[in-house]
C-alpha cells in the first residue's frame, strides 16, 4: 500500500506539529508574541520557543492556549502526542519507549536511581545533568521523561511494581527541599492500587542483580521483554532464555525486600530525617 498522501501540508512529526500549530493560530490572530504572553500569562521568550521547538512547555501552558484560541483540547492533545513520541529519546531507547507505552503490565528493579516512571521533574533534571546533558536539550529531556508518567495514569493504567534498594532512598538531591518531595511523590504513588513500592534493605545482602537496574514489560501479544542497563550501556532484552534469567533473579530480589506496607514506613522514615534546609 502506498503511503497516504499529506493533504494539509504541515508536519507529521509530533513535536514539530505542535509548534506549527501554535504559530499559524498566533499568526491568523495578527497578534505578536508579546500581545499572546500579555493575555495568556507567560514570558514571551516561553512562546518562542514554543514556536520554534525548542521546548513543550507544560500541559497547563496547553490548556490555556487552547482556552485562548477558542480549539478546546485540541493543543492539549497535539501537547500529550508531542510528550509520548519516543523518537525524541537516543536510539537504545525507542523501542523500549514504544512498548513501555503498550505494556499490560511492568516491574522493575532499580539500585542505584529512583525509575523515571516516578522522578519529579528536579529529580531527573539533577540526575539527567550529572550525565552531561545541559541546556535547551536538558529541558526537552527532562519534558519528555515527566510526560512518561502518563503511563501510569488513569483507570487503564497497567500495574507497576517497583523494588528499590536502600542505597536510591540515600542518594539524595543537593537540595534538601527538592529531595523532601521526591521522597513524598514516592510515598504518595505507592498508594495507587496500580502501583505497588517495595524496599530492599542493605542488610539483605549481595544478589544477582547489584550492578544492574532492570524493567519488565509483559505486552499484548503474551512475550514478556527486559530493559537492563547498568552505567556504561542499556539493552532490550528480548530472548525467552535471558529474560528468565533475569526474572529468576529479580524474583529473588522480590522475595527479599520489605512488603509494601513496612516499605512505605521505611520511605517515611527517610524523609523525616532530611534537613529542612542545605547545610553550610
Amino acid at each position: 500500500m502506498p503511503p497516504r498522501r499529506v493533504i494539509t501540508g504541515r508536519s507529521q512529526e509530533p513535536r514539530r506539529r505542535f509548534a506549527e500549530e501554535l504559530r499559524l493560530l498566533r499568526t491568523a490572530r495578527g497578534e505578536s508574541l508579546r500581545d499572546l504572553a500579555k493575555v495568556v500569562g507567560w514570558d514571551p521568550s516561553l512562546f518562542g520557543k514554543l514556536e520554534s521547538g525548542a521546548t513543550l512547555g507544560s500541559p497547563e501552558v496547553a490548556e490555556a492556549l487552547d482556552q485562548h484560541y477558542g480549539t478546546p483540547g485540541l493543543l492539549l492533545a497535539l501537547w500529550e502526542l508531542a510528550v509520548a513520541d519516543p523518537t525524541q529519546f537516543k536510539e537504545q531507547y525507542r523501542r523500549y519507549m514504544v512498548l513501555e507505552g503498550e505494556a499490560l503490565s511492568l516491574w522493575h528493579y532499580g539500585g542505584g536511581t529512583i525509575h523515571g516512571l516516578l522522578q519529579t521533574p528536579e529529580y531527573a533534571r539533577e540526575l539527567l545533568a550529572a550525565g552531561g546533558i545541559k541546556g535547551e536539550e536538558l529541558d526537552r529531556q527532562v519534558e519528555a521523561r515527566i510526560g512518561r508518567r502518563k503511563v501510569l495514569e488513569g483507570d487503564d493504567a497497567p500495574p507497576f511494581r517497583i523494588v528499590l534498594s536502600e542505597a536510591v532512598l540515600r542518594a539524595s538531591l543537593r537540595d534538601p527541599g527538592e529531595w523532601r518531595e521526591q521522597l513524598a511523590y514516592l510515598v504518595k504513588a505507592s498508594e495507587r492500587p496500580n502501583i505497588t513500592v517495595c524496599v530492599l534493605p542493605f542488610g539483605t545482602g549481595l544478589h544477582g542483580l547489584m550492578d544492574t537496574a532492570v524493567t519488565f514489560l509483559r505486552l499484548l501479544d503474551g512475550r514478556t521483554v527486559a530493559y537492563a542497563e547498568n552505567d556504561v550501556r542499556g539493552e532490550l532484552v528480548e530472548e525467552t532464555s535471558r529474560v528468565e534469567g533475569l526474572q529468576r533473579k529479580y524474583d529473588a530480589i522480590r522475595d527479599l525486600a520489605l512488603n509494601p506496607a513496612e516499605s512505605r514506613t521505611f520511605i517515611l522514615r527517610v524523609l523525616e530525617d532530611v534537613p529542612c534546609e542545605r547545610s553550610t
